[in-house]
């Protein structure tokens, strides 16, 4: 541990899985729970999902074989048109399939020492700079040292224990939740088949008479199988048994856990290979890990770790490095700047762990962290707020690589949503709805009864897309742009370009629209669904204005820039209600629930910029009065998104307001304040862990994203320093924050205001102003790739003016 690292601690082993410490190599996760005596380590795999690669395309042609299509669309179109509401919902119905599936717990390893029942506990920690939780206890006048941390260097769980002072005999054990096909076991480990479902209902959905469906052998070819491997170094004395392993006279024991799935191998593009095959690729991958010894796997960890990390750090207030007892000092506590502090690199922790490349599928709504065989919403990807919410912070926070396996989900998502967009809309591109998953999930789902408000909204390409922009925007890497992003973007905004309707409105329209999860009131009938929404205008504005742009950062003009520039024009404006709020829908109706916790159509403030003070200062006033009417609260993910608007919106004390509220423990009384639409009100649990509740890890990566949009923004082109910083907080340091035009920024601030900013170009174009701000104090630099630039608090260059 070194001592600039921010630790956090708690003096008694977990009782639940809310008390446990994460940790993460991308592929595999653990929850490690400690404990002198019984301590158990609950494993996930990014890859281990119900379902098979040929589930989408068999949901999309029954979905098909039941009438949907074209043709049935124009018959909704039509029943809208005619006002018929109950008729247009009656026949989107068929256009819902199944489900998508779920992420699932992989096995649990059981770890027994002998005596331990009557050892004195020192307590755990999780250190979140190099990922490595960590535990003491004394067994009489032997002290037991016990770490846990994920390598991605060599893909393994590795568990270390070292005694001192004497030495301590130990049990180990694998058991898995899901269908046990093989066990083995050796004196050097033991090796677990595990079949995995090919199919997983949603805890929501009653009266599932098989919730999880096994497959008798492979289906379509594909096999739904995991080999889960453990190996075992150490210089006591082992035998092996049915049961486990055991360990006797041992003063180091090292534990290396290794997975081979057959969804693994899909991911990745890999062939399939058999089952004898699985086991020995993870037999041979823990084995390899071990003969390394603990000492160099974890020197080669935490150098891994601290590389991905980097220098990215943010400090509000005195503290960031020490060690901090999170029931005590965060979640009991009453220092804010600490907490934020905390917040943020807990954020940037979880999303190093759950997100790396070329490791597996990105973060889902629990990151890659799931004991339950049906998790809340299945554990999957709902990409109407929530896997968006994941990456928000990724770039600015220094984390720039872990969007990649975003990427990889979009290259699935893309390949599944041009059938859909073909087959069910009769359009050009690919599309997606509100659900997704590792297989590339593209239908609406809800089975024929999900309400429209969220099942009937074609928009999650698109916002899935920005995010490509985003990367790019932020790294300045044409290659991606051009390889990656092009194919991507052009594709979804083929899509949208034939979505569009001309009714003769004046405007293209889309039609059906939805603003999702919410609901409007006609003659005092709760409805979803009409035409034009303004997230669907938003999104549409948007990707279409990137479109053209990469385009022409590429030297591209086509066929399909040319349709853009034709219809950009015809799209509807943002506008406001006669309440003076930012509508919701083309026409200005009311809400069903004045305080949804949705706020879909302030994407256009934030995530997506085209609202903002300075440029549009009546649609900003108006963003900020649906605000005020949305209230406070009240789970993880909206209070995140409500800070962040604050924040663009430079409201700093409401941002600071929900950030107290977000920062509360669950485990207080959850009725103490009026709960948010019907919606439980949320709050942290012991681990830190966002809960909506139950647990969803958005509203982690969320309030990282929100923290550093106080501190920092640039999506208007401008450095804008301290934007939305609170009275609160009149000092701090931001180290190594990107911004976007390949740039990073240092600054120091005392009293509110910066005294110390640097910047450094790491990408882009030299001749390309940098424009820095912090108030009504601005200055324009340049800067060549490499090079950077230290102003004072008066944002002048030191050494004079650096010319463009």
């Amino acid at each position: 541990m070194h001592p600039s690292d921010l630790v956090l601690k708690w003096p008694a082993p977990a009782a639940r899985w809310t008390e446990a410490a994460p940790v993460g190599n991308g592929r595999l996760g653990a929850m490690v729970f400690g404990g002198a005596h019984r301590a158990r380590i609950q494993i996930n795999d990014s890859t281990v999902w119900s379902g098979t690669p040929g589930g989408p395309a068999a949901a999309l042609a029954a979905v098909r074989a039941g009438g949907a299509g074209p043709q049935r669309l124009e018959e909704v179109r039509a029943a809208l048109r005619s006002g018929d509401q109950d008729r247009a919902e009656a026949l989107l119905m068929a256009f819902e399939g199944p489900y998508s599936q779920e992420y699932l717990p992989y096995a649990d390893l059981h770890l027994t020492v002998a005596g331990g029942e009557d050892a004195s506990y020192r307590g755990r920690t999780l250190d979140l700079d190099t990922a490595v939780a960590e535990e003491h206890f004394e067994l009489g006048r032997t002290t037991v040292r016990r770490r846990v941390w994920a390598d991605a260097v060599t893909g393994t769980l590795c568990t270390a224990l070292d005694a001192d002072g004497g030495t301590v005999d130990l049990s180990v054990g694998l058991s898995t939740p899901l269908r046990e096909a093989h066990r083995s076991t050796t004196p050097d480990g033991l090796t677990l088949g595990i079949e995995i479902p090919v199919d997983g209902a949603p805890a929501h959905e009653p009266g599932v008479a098989e919730p999880l469906r096994y497959a008798d052998g492979p289906l379509d070819g594909y096999d739904p199988f995991g080999a889960l491997a453990l190996a075992l170094h150490t210089d006591g004395e082992v035998t092996g048994a049915h049961d486990g392993l055991h360990v006797t006279g041992a003063s180091h024991v090292l534990l290396t856990l290794a997975s081979s799935t057959s969804a693994g191998r899909h991911w990745r593009g890999e062939d399939a290979v058999d089952r004898a095959t699985h086991l020995a690729d993870a037999r041979h991958t823990a084995a390899r890990a071990a003969a390394q010894g603990a000492d160099r796997l974890l020197k080669t960890h935490e150098a891994d770790v601290r590389g991905l990390l980097g220098g990215t750090a943010l400090r509000i207030g005195p503290r960031r490095s020490g060690t901090y007892d999170v029931v005590r000092d965060i979640l009991g506590g009453d220092d804010e700047l600490l907490t934020a502090t905390v917040l943020f690199q807990f954020g940037r922790y979880l999303l190093a762990t759950a997100s790396r490349p070329r490791t597996g599928p990105p973060a889902n709504l629990q990151g890659i962290w799931n004991a339950d065989l049906r998790p809340a919403w299945s554990s999957n990807y709902t990409v109407n707020i929530n896997t968006q919410m994941n990456y928000w912070g990724a770039e600015a926070a220094g984390l720039s690589a872990c969007h990649e396996p975003l990427f990889d989900l979009l290259d699935h998502l893309a390949t599944q949503g041009r059938h859909v967009a073909r087959e069910l809309y009769g359009a050009r591109g690919w599309t997606a709805h509100h659900n997704t998953d590792m297989w590339g999930w593209a239908l609406p789902v809800g089975m024929g009864h999900g309400n429209p408000s969220w099942a009937i909204w074609m928009m999650g390409g698109a916002w899935l897309s920005q995010h490509l922009w985003d990367h790019y925007d932020f790294t300045r890497d044409l290659g991606f742009l051009r390889e990656r992003a092009w194919p991507l973007l052009s594709g979804c905004a083929e899509f949208l370009l034939d979505w569009l309707v001309d009714d003769g409105t004046g405007f293209l329209d889309t039609l059906p629209s939805t603003s999702p999860e919410n609901l409007f009131l006609d003659g005092g009938t709760p409805r979803s669904l009409t035409r034009s929404s303004t997230m669907d205008m938003a999104l549409i504005r948007t990707t279409f204005e990137r479109t053209l742009e990469t385009a022409e950062r590429l030297g591209l003009d086509t066929p399909l820039t040319d349709e853009i520039r034709v219809a950009l024009p015809r799209l509807r404006p943002l506008r406001v209600s006669a309440g003076g709020r930012l509508q919701e829908w083309a026409e200005d109706l009311p809400e069903a629930d004045p305080r949804h916790r949705h706020l879909s159509h302030l994407i256009a403030v934030h995530p997506l910029g085209l609202v903002d003070p300075d440029t549009t200062p009546e649609l900003a006033a108006a963003a900020g009065k649906v605000l005020d009417r949305r209230g406070p609260g009240a789970m993880g993910w909206s209070w995140a998104w409500k800070i962040a608007l604050r924040a663009r919106l430079r409201d700093a004390e409401s941002a600071r307001r929900l950030l107290l509220e977000a920062g509360r423990p669950l485990d207080g009384d959850p009725t103490a304040d009026a709960p948010v639409d019907g919606s439980r009100w949320g709050g942290l649990l012991p681990n830190l862990f966002s809960a909506h509740p139950p647990f969803q890890i958005d509203g982690n990566y969320g309030f990282m994203a929100a923290l550093t949009e106080m501190v920092l923004q640039s999506h208007t082109g401008t450095l804008d320093l301290l934007p939305a910083l609170p009275a609160q907080w009149p000092d701090g340091q931001a180290t190594d924050l990107r911004c976007r035009g390949g740039l990073a920024v240092d600054f120091t601030w005392s009293d509110g205001a910066p005294t110390t900013v640097t910047v450094r170009r790491l990408a882009g174009d030299a001749g390309e102003p940098v424009r820095i701000r912090h108030g009504d104090r601005e200055t324009e630099v340049c800067l060549p790739v490499g090079g950077q630039v230290t102003l004072d608090a008066g944002l002048r260059p030191g050494g004079g003016p650096v010319p463009c």
